[in-house]
């Protein structure tokens, strides 16, 4: 097979989160435990540190690898989902791992996958974890898919885990409370393991409290630090980010790690670890600018940011998928705002109509569009040269355009 057709095999014959939602999902490790096995538990060759939270693990995790870059390791990194290209998942310093070694991992083991049926993201993880220990690297930062104690990843044993900002998002899967949701992230915690915490919340914290001390866990909590390093990830939310990365870092032993790795490491994200999608200028004249946040406390930061922007007029291209909570999401939008309705090209897409009719319950006018595509040309064809497009509402409408 080719690699476009090894992808169409992965994508297309197996359940995955992202395309199909919550029927995709298995509670449990045991196919992942038996994957490893069958790889030779490839996941106990290195060291690893692993990310979970609502909003930010992604930004996090990419600020960690990129220190640790900068401090001359060998860094493995595995995050969810990817924007355009699947290999995005699985890099080391940087560098997504080859297609034909992506090919030559599915091919040798698709017997195994398809006799014990395991899901994208279970083969995914394991083809990670086979990687890292193949090309011998020195640490892996390992980012959680999807909540954390039940997530493919959490079969490692990490020198220290880090879980982000907790909000209300997959609440099918995770519970309808922070706390429930809480839970779920604190199953990364592992005994005797450092555990830094990013931001307090009084619902999620004493949860994380209560899990460390059961598992003689210490926990850190960074949002007391205070810190002056900047990223060029841009967005003020990033210094949430930040202060967990700093509070992680001076929790990983046997590490050398220096205040000028930190500083450039943080200043050099996008740049070591190839990171999108993140407050991602992509044209200026109109300015364009996207964002994968995609739930209540994401987005929320995000527009704070957005309303603080020059400009003459505020363009926005929408798009959701059909699990999100529109009721809670909507009213952050700005009603002054022309806006651009569409849908992600994905089977869990919202009808870009459905949108635009909850919309206008709170006052948000604009057009329907057959594709994100079309909503942006739309967009840029309305927009001066002082005006603002800002492109979101899911991961997946960012995808499309970058």
């Amino acid at each position: 097979m080719t690699y476009l057709q090894t992808l169409d095999w992965m994508f297309s014959r197996l359940p995955m989160y992202q395309k199909q939602g919550a029927t995709a999902l298995k509670p449990k490790l045991t196919n992942t435990i038996a994957f490893c096995e069958h790889l030779q538990n490839p996941q106990t060759q290195f060291k690893s540190i692993h990310v979970a939270g609502t909003n930010g693990k992604g930004s996090s995790s990419h600020m960690l690898a990129s220190v640790l870059q900068e401090a001359g390791y060998k860094v493995g990194l595995y995050t969810s989902p990817h924007l355009v290209d699947f290999r995005e998942r699985i890099k080391i310093n940087g560098i997504p791992l080859p297609e034909q070694t992506v090919i030559s991992f599915i091919k040798k083991h698709k017997d195994y996958l398809i006799e014990q049926e395991l899901s994208f993201f279970e083969m995914t993880v394991g083809m990670a974890f086979w990687y890292f220990q193949e090309q011998q690297i020195d640490i892996a930062i390992i980012e959680v898919g999807l909540g954390g104690r039940f997530d493919s990843t959490n079969i490692i044993s990490p020198e220290v885990s880090l879980i982000t900002n907790i909000g209300l998002d997959h609440t099918d899967i995770l519970g309808d409370s922070i706390d429930l949701i809480a839970a779920e992230k604190a199953g990364i915690i592992k005994q005797n393991t450092p555990v830094v915490i990013s931001e307090y919340n009084q619902m999620s914290f004493p949860v994380f409290e209560s899990v460390a001390k059961q598992k003689n866990a210490p926990l850190t909590l960074a949002e007391n630090l205070e810190v002056n390093y900047t990223s060029d990830l841009l967005g003020f939310y990033q210094l949430k980010n930040i202060k967990g990365v700093v509070a992680t870092l001076s929790q990983l032993k046997g590490f050398d790690i220096k205040e000028s790795h930190l500083i450039q490491g943080l200043q050099n994200t996008i740049k070591n670890t190839q990171l999108l999608g993140r407050w991602q200028k992509i044209d200026t004249k109109p300015t364009v600018l996207c964002d994968t946040a995609h739930n209540k406390e994401g987005l929320s930061i995000v527009l704070s940011q957005l309303l603080q922007e020059n400009y003459d007029q505020l363009h926005i291209v929408l798009g959701f998928v059909k699990d999100k909570n529109l009721e809670s999401i909507l009213p952050l939008f700005p009603k002054n705002a022309a806006y651009y309705f569409c849908s992600p090209n994905i089977s869990r897409g919202l009808d870009a109509k459905t949108l635009k009719d909850k919309a206008v319950e709170f006052e948000l006018k604009g057009s329907v569009y057959d594709s994100v595509s079309e909503a942006l040309k739309a967009a840029r064809e309305n927009a001066s040269i002082k005006d603002f497009i800002y492109l979101g509402g899911s991961t997946f409408v960012v995808a499309e355009v970058l």
